[in-house]
């Protein structure tokens, strides 16, 4: 007789996936409706999820949370654990935070809450929430400072330390944070929300647990990971075998103008596959590095979204081997700054979604807008009652997505790094003295081909203040993202600012820091369209009709918007 429990049927394993997503969902909700800071209320740039007691990995993500914090987050729970264990471990009643990029991933802004969950007084797994905090100290308002050359620059950096001892916040620990922010009404507010969605994670998780049994849970969990190993080897398998390159580069790294390789050799072989990415760059002096805990997340993300139907869980980098010399750009060690690590993992998308076109070009999109465009501007009140108070507006920005063998990209998009919203115009303009005096979409700026890629976004914001400070964080604007099987290459990325009446561009073209703007001055993003899919003598003569008239008539190479 085996000891193995039976299989479990699909009814009962799609309920309990369905319910332990519900799980993580409703602390993503949570947090997405007490949050103070638009990033994460609006944006949803957060995320939640369940973790394995003995390995840390990822058991559930929610489906609204931001997969590269999900794939990241396995990283900060180990790291975590591995700091907590020569204090005494983990304890029950306990809350653990860190903003630890180099062993957590991503960057000093998310800031990561740990929990163990307890069963009976026996450790069962841990519950996780990373968020994007609007300001955690540094040189530049919003921590995107593109001329930083070290981690300390770029915020306050916190290891692994309880937050939470015996169900109540330690003061010592919540008064450095305050200490380390300019807006510490947000900082507050954010870090309750996520305290608050942990709790009702574990309300919720407990429920279940008592409605369907510890074991049969864990099983459930078990047979989840297992299927997405089993699914991710057959899409593997339906590979051709042999090996797919291909490199692409960022702008600069905010403090030499030299672009920096982001190259990727992808080896099918059988049903395993093999991501090398030995000739990228050697790690940089400025802020576009990423941690090798970073990269491997954004792995995981671009490998679901070319095998969408496999269950988030660790299981879909089980049949997945790396190649990662340490001190690359994506693998950096600190203190080397990891302040825009969105872009380097853009690029990380970019290149694998190319590799795996050379493979099959109709599983593959072409390449999206590839930047967030990151925005800081920042100043001090002076209408009455509000004199001398501090705001910092940050936000991202979208742009076109890839074409596809099944038709045009999307327009206007989200970074496919996530799910996060670009927030409203209306929550910005009400929250800080700004006016957005053109928010659009950017004829011309897709990619042409069989299928069109989407299209970019023009967005012009006046300062109705006095004065202020800006600071931009971007890329793609020196080359254009890619198109696949034939398809043509999407517009670049166009940053302009406006002194006293004459636009201006950064020397960096993508990244600048200390722009000063008067009241009525404008600062004017125009960003990427994403690339085509097949040869444009392909397209359908009634979609280019169509395109002419709707004013998105496709980027031929021809044009340039950045004249």
């Amino acid at each position: 007789m085996s000891d193995q429990p039976p299989v479990m049927d699909p009814v009962t394993l799609a309920v309990l996936r369905g319910r332990l997503e519900q799980v993580a969902d409703e602390m993503d909700a949570t947090l997405y409706r007490s949050a103070f800071n638009p990033i994460i209320a609006e944006a949803h740039d957060a995320c939640h999820g369940l973790y394995d007691a003995a390995t840390g990995d990822t058991l559930i993500q929610g489906k609204s949370g931001l997969p590269v914090f999900v794939g990241a987050m396995a990283f900060a729970v180990r790291a975590t654990v591995a700091a907590a264990n020569p204090r005494g471990g983990m304890k029950e009643g306990e809350t653990w935070i860190t903003n630890d990029a180099y062993d957590g991933g991503t960057h000093a802004n998310d800031f990561k809450l740990v929990r163990p969950f307890y069963r009976g007084g026996k450790l069962w797994c841990y519950m996780a929430s990373a968020a994007h905090w609007h300001d955690v100290g540094g040189a530049v308002p919003g921590n995107y400072n593109p001329a930083a050359t070290e981690c300390w620059q770029e915020a306050v950096q916190i290891p692994p330390v309880r937050i939470v001892r015996d169900e109540r916040i330690d003061e010592d620990v919540l008064a450095i944070l305050r200490a380390n922010t300019r807006l510490p009404a947000s900082l507050w507010g954010d870090l309750n929300g996520q305290l608050a969605a942990l709790e009702l994670g574990a309300r919720r998780l407990n429920g279940l647990l008592d409605e369907y049994g510890d074991d049969l849970v864990l099983q459930a969990m078990t047979e989840l990971r297992s299927r997405a190993l089993k699914l991710m080897r057959s899409h593997i398998a339906s590979l051709p075998d042999g090996r797919y390159s291909f490199e692409d580069v960022l702008d600069n790294d905010g403090i030499t103008n030299v672009p920096l390789t982001i190259a990727l050799d992808m080896t099918v072989a059988g049903d395993r596959l093999l991501l090398d990415f030995s000739r990228t760059s050697p790690q940089c002096a400025g802020p576009v590095n990423i941690s090798r805990a970073t990269a491997i997340a954004a792995c995981y993300v671009a490998l679901k979204h070319l095998f969408p139907d496999v269950p988030a869980n660790a299981g879909v980098l089980d049949a997945v081997d790396f190649v990662l010399p340490d001190r690359l750009v994506i693998s950096a060690e600190r203190p080397r700054p990891v302040g825009g690590y969105t872009e380097t993992i853009l690029r990380m998308i970019d290149v694998i979604f190319s590799a795996a076109a050379q493979a099959d070009p109709t599983r593959a999109v072409a390449q999206a807008y590839g930047t967030i465009n990151a925005l800081s501007i920042a100043g001090h009140r002076s209408d009455k009652g509000r004199e001398g108070q501090q705001w910092v507006m940050f936000s991202f920005f979208g742009g076109g997505h890839g074409a596809h063998s099944g038709g045009d990209g999307l327009s206007h998009g989200n970074a496919p790094i996530s799910t996060a919203t670009i927030p409203p115009l209306e929550i910005l303009e009400a929250a800080y003295p700004v006016r957005f005096t053109e928010w659009s979409l950017r004829g011309g700026s897709g990619g042409d081909g069989q299928y069109r890629g989407g299209l970019g976004a023009v967005y012009e914001i006046e300062l109705l203040e006095k004065d202020a400070e800006v600071f931009v964080f971007g890329e793609r604007g020196s080359s254009p993202p890619k198109g696949i099987a034939g398809g043509g290459p999407g517009a670049m990325n166009v940053f302009r600012y406006e002194n006293d009446g004459a636009w201006n561009v950064p020397p960096m073209l993508s990244k600048m820091r200390g722009i000063r703007l008067a009241r009525g001055e404008r600062v004017r993003l125009e960003t990427p369209g994403g690339g085509g899919w097949g040869p444009a003598s392909l397209r359908d003569e009634a979609q280019r009709q169509r395109d002419r008239a709707m004013g998105y008539a496709a980027n031929d190479g021809t044009d340039d918007e950045s004249a």
